[in-house]
């Protein structure tokens, strides 16, 4: 091969004379721009200009500057950046510090004008005093509740180690995560710091809104260096590679720096909007629960005992069912309504609205539409008496028609729910019953129907619901009855628990923390949970898990709620932590299977599954080096004309 090579370098060089015919248009260009002076010069001392150019040796182009370009320290007004022709020039607006280095750190987004080669990462320092600080240090900023990359996030450094800073100071260095949440802070000067992620809605390069994403912790570092060695590529092509080739250089520490952010709950409370798209109920929605509901009173009707209040677990959506058919037919509803809501400062005080509350649907529209159906029962039950057909002769308000969540084929740990579309004011459960078949014999069995927590229309029947065995699920006729009167019909269905043979099991051995309120989620390929179950005695299992490929998560549940919860900086208090496992989990049916998990064996930035990793790294940007494949394919035709036997795949 490589005499090939050295056979079409010296035949190139005569080509261009030997060969005759249409040309092909010329060699590319394929080398990236080269800064050529900048004024200041790059890494000067004692500046006091905040003009900065930098000239080129071809025309350039600066790509989505306002993202890439980061001047350190931060600008509160920002600079002025411009490229024209060969030339990027820096305006910076903010008043230069004493004895501070400046970096302008422009990342990939240099680029030649014609061909789009890529620069490279590129930096241009100065300083205002007698030295160049020049350490640098990085890591990686992931979302705290599921160890996703966070793109675009700034991170800051504070050698103010006092928890207010981050609040009342702008940061002293910055940086922005590039797509891996890869983040890189330049031009530090010797010293102890804290790292600090934000999301910085104002522009003031400090924490001053509950809103922003922020990530801290109390870990202090000083950078430094060490010399270092790295392997390189090196690429004939865009398919072949050279060489490898060791490469000396500084390695700047740390270069591990984890933040993990998150977002406030914001507990700021509001009336979001009144609706009263269902004319049978009118609905409150709030931006924060409360425990104290909002206080009625009828100003053209009589509030007393005129709803059934329906509420979320979180209390901050609440309906209002109205009991009185007349008021459903009302179209508008006068009311005080007293509830609680947040001044200016964050308490909470009272406040009363008068609210009209007016049906979607106006009373002679429902009417109408009501006529037009008894009308169109009609026209049918005549068209069944003249065909000599059963009919009925008397109109029928419709049933209450619950929405049962009852599968044919089901899981041996499905849990089965019915939703009411009314509250109801009876409940028959004894007229729910179910039957397994044993022995082509069919058997009452037991059963219990109850209604879900925090869920007023909603209800669940428990039952020992047993693998390969065929049940059916029967509720009698007007078991249900709702607030307006009306009855369920009768419901019948048959059901097949699936046997154990077409699941498999995991267990998991949990290891590398000492705290056991700890929540396992079993979860499918686009990271949304399939299972859950709570660490006992550092073990946790899951059974019935379909052939399927799956991953896994914990969090550590510190207030026993269940659920992951965010942090608090005025409290001093971090996100619950998160892991996960780092593999892909296959389960096959009839397998039991046995993993140990070590939840910190691996920083968390390296835990999370490429595949279920949204975020995905971007492509970096490379040389095209057309220009070698072009030698290749001339050197090729010139020695194929000479009647050399060349094998053009080589």
């Amino acid at each position: 091969m490589k005499k090939l090579l050295y056979i079409c370098c010296i035949a190139l060089a005569m080509i261009g004379c030997a060969r005759m015919g249409q040309p092909d248009g010329g060699w590319y260009d394929d080398d990236p721009p080269k800064v050529l002076s900048a004024t200041p010069a790059d890494q000067a001392t004692n500046v006091n200009s905040k003009k900065i150019t930098i000239l080129f040796d071809e025309y350039i182009k600066l790509t989505d500057a306002t993202n890439k370009v980061i001047v350190s320290p931060p600008q509160l007004e920002v600079p002025d950046i411009k490229a024209t022709g060969k030339k990027i020039v820096v305006e910076l607006q903010d008043s230069l510090m004493a004895n501070t280095t400046y970096t302008i750190d422009f990342s990939d987004a240099i680029s030649d004008n014609n061909e789009n080669n890529p620069m490279g990462s590129y930096t241009y320092s100065f300083s205002t005093g007698e030295r160049i600080d020049t350490f640098e240090v990085s890591g990686y900023v992931l979302d705290a509740s599921n160890l996703e990359p966070i793109k675009g996030i700034m991170v800051g450094l504070y050698n103010d180690l006092a928890d207010s800073a981050f609040q009342t100071k702008p940061m002293l260095r910055v940086s922005r995560t590039d797509s891996r949440g890869h983040f890189v802070v330049k031009g530090v000067a010797p010293g102890t710091y804290r790292a600090y992620a934000l999301q910085d809605a104002d522009g003031d390069f400090r924490f001053t809104q509950k809103s922003e994403m922020i990530a801290f912790n109390h870990q202090t570092f000083e950078p430094g260096s060490k010399p270092d060695v790295r392997t390189d590529t090196i690429w004939r092509d865009s398919l072949h590679i050279d060489a490898l080739v060791q490469v000396p250089y500084t390695h700047f520490l740390p270069d591990d720096i984890t933040l993990l952010a998150f977002t406030h709950v914001l507990t700021d409370r509001f009336l979001i909007k009144t609706e009263r798209v269902d004319a049978k109920k009118f609905s409150m929605y709030f931006s924060y629960g409360h425990p104290d509901l909002p206080v009625i009173k009828g100003l053209n009707f009589d509030s007393n005992d005129a709803f059934v209040v329906e509420t979320n677990e979180q209390q901050d959506t609440i309906h209002y069912w109205l009991r009185d058919t007349t008021l459903i037919n009302q179209d508008t509803l006068r009311m005080e309504i007293n509830y609680q809501i947040s001044d200016s400062t964050g308490m909470l005080v009272n406040q009363t609205d008068t609210i009209e509350s007016l049906a979607k649907t106006p009373y002679a529209k429902r009417l109408k539409e009501k006529a037009k159906e008894i009308d169109q029962w009609m026209k049918e039950q005549e068209k069944k008496k003249k065909r000599d057909m059963p009919y009925d002769s008397v109109w029928h308000e419709k049933p209450l028609e619950p929405k049962y969540d009852v599968p044919s084929s089901m899981d041996p740990d499905k849990i089965i729910k019915i939703e009411m579309p009314a509250p109801l004011q009876r409940c028959d459960t004894a007229a729910v019953h179910l039957y397994s078949m044993i022995d082509s014999v069919w058997y009452e069995s037991d059963c219990r129907m109850e209604p879900i927590p925090n869920k007023l229309r909603s209800y669940q029947i428990l039952a020992d619901w047993r693998p390969g065995i065929e049940y059916s699920l029967e509720i009698d006729s007007a078991a249900f009855e709702d607030i307006y009167g009306k009855v369920s019909n009768a419901f019948k269905q048959g059901i097949k628990v699936k046997g154990e043979d077409e699941y498999g099991t995991l267990k998991l051995n949990i290891s590398g923390v000492e705290d056991s309120a700890m929540v396992v989620q079993l979860l499918n390929g686009s990271d949304k949970v399939v299972k859950q179950a709570c660490v006992k005695n550092h073990t946790v299992e899951f059974k019935y898990l379909k052939p399927e490929k799956y991953y896994v998560n914990a969090f550590i549940d510190s207030n026993g709620n269940g659920v992951w919860d965010t942090g608090n900086y005025a409290e001093d208090r971090q996100a619950e932590a998160v892991y996960y496992y780092p593999k892909e989990i296959e389960a096959k049916a009839k397998w039991d299977l046995k993993l140990n998990w070590n939840v910190t064996a691996l920083p968390v930035y390296k835990q999370k599954p490429e595949k279920i990793t949204k975020q995905k790294p971007e492509a970096a940007k490379k040389l095209k080096n057309r220009n070698v494949e072009r030698a290749r394919k001339l050197g090729i035709e010139y020695l194929k004309d000479k009647g050399i036997n060349v094998d053009s795949k080589q």
